[in-house]
C-alpha cells in the first residue's frame, strides 16, 4: 500500500514521507516519486510549488473528507 493510502487510513504519519523519499532516491525504482508515494498530480504540484506544510494541510483536508465519506 502506498504512503497516501496509509496516510488516509491513519496508518502513517506525514513525517514518513521524508524517509520514503530517501528510500526512493537510493532505489532502482523506475516510477516517479509521485507514483511511488501514491500522490495525485495536484498533491505533487502543491508539494513542489508551495511546501511540505502545504502538502500536509492538503492531505489532512482530503483525509477528513475521505473518512467522512466512508462513514456515510
Amino acid at each position: 500500500m502506498k504512503f497516501r493510502d496509509r496516510y488516509m487510513r491513519f496508518e502513517a504519519d506525514f513525517e514518513e514521507i521524508f524517509a520514503l523519499t530517501d528510500e526512493w532516491n537510493f532505489s532502482d525504482e523506475t516510477c516517479t516519486l509521485r507514483e511511488y508515494l501514491g500522490l495525485t498530480a495536484e498533491e505533487e504540484d502543491v508539494w513542489i510549488s508551495e511546501s511540505d506544510e502545504a502538502l500536509e494541510a492538503l492531505l489532512e483536508k482530503e483525509r477528513s473528507t475521505w473518512n467522512a465519506q466512508k462513514e456515510e
